[in-house]
């Protein structure tokens, strides 16, 4: 398997927000999103086991693990690896863009997808899979303006999404104030969740590693 990095951190988005969480990041994706934050793992990384990303993920002192990239369900062996870790007691996240098949994950891996909004410049054509979502996963919708947030809203109420999953609505960083989010996502009358990368707001937004 392909990693770029497996760091010990606090958890910056989501319902995890807060929590400390290994991050396993994968190298490659193939998708190129005009926000993304991580493009420095769309190449170079190093080719470990599972044998060997298992033991680096049991020298950090925390259950919650995040399988993120990249893309991680470019990864061949990730059911294999979340099964894995499952059996030796950890709480498995899975962060994927949705548009790869996530039905070879075991059924306790929870899958946070990443809805791509037309602001993101890869606009998801095919939702399908959000039909798949159970309570426990997560639906991110990362917003570049007020226009992506109403197509959003759109796909949350024509997939049903409220009540199924948990839905999320994120700002693209430096480019959608948290307030305006916030603004309209109470107008919108939705049951989500505004969801911020805490993450860059404590060690700022061009720090790797945590």
């Amino acid at each position: 398997m392909r990693v770029t990095e497996i760091f010990f951190s606090i958890q910056g988005e989501g319902t995890r927000a807060g929590r400390p969480c290994t991050f396993v990041r994968f190298t490659g994706c193939d998708l190129r999103c005009g926000y993304c934050d991580t493009a420095y793992a769309f190449h170079g990384g190093r080719e470990l086991s599972r044998a060997e990303i298992l033991a680096e993920v049991a020298r950090h002192p925390t259950r919650l693990v995040l399988l993120t990239g990249g893309e991680p369900m470019l990864q061949r062996e990730l059911p294999e690896l979340a099964r894995d870790l499952l059996a030796r007691g950890h709480e498995v996240t899975v962060e994927t863009h949705g548009q790869r098949p996530t039905d070879a994950l075991p059924p306790d891996v929870v899958r946070i997808v990443d809805v791509k909004t037309p602001g993101s410049g890869e606009v998801a054509t095919d939702l399908a899979y959000l039909a798949t979502l159970r309570p426990h996963d997560e639906v991110k919708f990362v917003v570049c303006d007020e226009a992506d947030f109403r197509w959003s809203v759109d796909v949350v109420r024509t997939h049903r999404l409220e009540g199924r999953a948990q839905v999320l609505f994120s700002p693209v960083w430096g480019k959608v104030t948290p307030a305006d989010l916030a603004r309209w996502l109470l107008a919108s009358g939705l049951e989500a969740r505004l969801s911020l990368q805490v993450h860059k707001v404590i060690w700022g937004p061009d720090v790797r590693g945590v």
